[in-house]
């Protein structure tokens, strides 16, 4: 299974960063590799996930994040948006559309 990070992806996961690190020293680091590590376990757990707003939804294990992906083909994963929780729905579903 192969796994693509869209770019937008790639930015909520630098101003994640970004807020983790003003948290403390090494936070934001510790929160790029979780996020990464769950996006990993995609390969093995892709599809079995509810969906929301027409994405399938995994939860973050250390973090209040979701990563909305899809699968285009059996053995791909597209990773879309990585966002924070705590946010509005109405904002993360104008963010997936």
């Amino acid at each position: 299974m192969k796994i693509k990070v869209l770019d937008a992806a790639l930015s909520d996961l630098a101003n994640g960063r970004s807020f983790y690190h003003q948290q403390g020293k090494h936070l934001g680091d510790y929160f790029l590799d979780s996020l990464f590590s769950d996006i990993d376990s995609l390969t093995l757990f892709a599809g079995i996930h509810q969906k929301y707003f027409g994405y399938f939804r995994m939860l973050a294990h250390r973090f209040p994040y979701a990563i909305y992906y899809q699968m285009p083909e059996s053995d791909l994963v597209v990773v879309w948006r990585v966002l924070d929780m705590r946010a509005n729905p109405k904002k993360t579903k104008n963010k997936l559309e």
